[in-house]
């Protein structure tokens, strides 16, 4: 079979458009390349939507990566060392410990000092969950929902804190 009718089977990744060009002859068979653009799926259009939207938002939402991160990291070091809540624990003492010492050398009142307490609560608060989470993983018992009363007092607290743009 001669070789101008034989047809030519070249392999192609999936997904990919093929366009085939004739056999250029004479003076003019310089190269061309025609580059196709490929309709992206309905899902990836979506999961491009909320990403876009999501690093636009990036700052108003950094308490709800926060909290997903450390969702996370009770769970691994749960799976992987357990005692792990033991070193964590001492932790929580921490925003106490910041209190005192903010309210001993620049002393408070009135709104001030309720957002310091409030804000120490909340960070005393997330320190037991991940030590807890840590121990005992974070979906047993009541943590779970320990984790979301977490998540949408620090989310809401840091929109009001917040300068808007």
């Amino acid at each position: 079979m001669p070789n101008r009718i034989r047809a030519r089977t070249v392999k192609t990744a999936a997904g990919t458009h093929t366009v085939r060009i004739p056999r250029q002859r004479g003076r003019r068979s310089d190269p061309f390349v025609i580059v196709v653009p490929e309709r992206p799926s309905l899902t990836r259009e979506a999961l491009g939507f909320i990403g876009r939207g999501l690093w636009t938002f990036r700052r108003a939402l950094a308490p709800t990566g926060l909290s997903v991160l450390a969702f996370l990291v009770a769970g691994l070091l749960h799976l992987i060392a357990w005692w792990s809540a033991l070193v964590i624990a001492p932790v929580a003492a921490g925003p106490l410990a910041w209190l005192l010492v903010m309210q001993r050398r620049r002393p408070a009142r009135s709104s001030t000092l309720a957002w310091r307490i409030g804000l120490a609560a909340l960070a005393t608060l997330a320190a037991v969950w991940l030590a807890l989470a840590a121990g005992f993983g974070p979906l047993a018992g009541p943590l779970a929902l320990l984790w979301l009363l977490i998540w949408i007092t620090a989310q809401t607290a840091w929109f009001t804190i917040r300068p808007s743009r």
